[in-house]
């Protein structure tokens, strides 16, 4: 086993200069080496005793690199130190948004919350709306705007004032 474990390693500086041609990079060229040595070293009771490991180690180097070829990638920039990192927003209150929302929503009166969910969660036209609630469009647009006004008022915190008048 040391035998073939010192002729595996014999052969690195042999696969690195054919993977740098093959690849055209320092760093991916050791990525293909490191993998082509973990390949080699995992199916090293494939390798047939008196043959040429580097030819069999070269091979096993050829298909990954096929392998990785044909494989999509996503195209990469190399970060540096002076590379501006992008912004990342934090994401803690999200949860604590949509609970909000969910309890605003609840407050809404039943007619303009239908309305709402079925134009914002269903995304169906006013005109979906008007038939499947049997509605004229003008109550299902007003209506809409009411209950896009109160969800407004309320994530802001500010009081719903009504715009009903009292006649007496």
């Amino acid at each position: 086993m040391q035998d073939e474990r010192d002729r595996l390693i014999a052969c690195i500086p042999r696969l690195r200069r054919y993977a740098r041609a093959l690849v055209g990079d320092r760093t991916g060229a050791d990525d293909l080496v490191q993998d082509t040595m973990e390949r080699g070293w995992k199916k090293l009771s494939s390798w047939q005793r008196g043959s040429d490991m580097r030819a069999w180690l070269f091979g096993i180097m050829h298909n990954l690199y096929i392998d990785q070829v044909r494989r999509p990638s996503v195209p990469t920039d190399v970060l540096d130190d002076d590379t501006p990192l992008p912004e990342v927003r934090a994401s803690q209150g999200d949860s604590l948004q949509m609970r909000d929302l969910a309890s605003a929503l609840n407050t809404l009166p039943a007619e303009q919350s239908e309305i709402l969910l079925l134009i914002a969660l269903e995304e169906m036209s006013y005109d979906e709306v008007a038939v499947t609630l049997n509605l004229p469009i003008g109550t299902v647009m007003s209506r809409l705007s009411r209950a896009r006004q109160k969800l407004r008022a309320q994530m802001e915190g500010r009081s719903v004032a009504s715009p009903l008048k009292v006649v007496k």
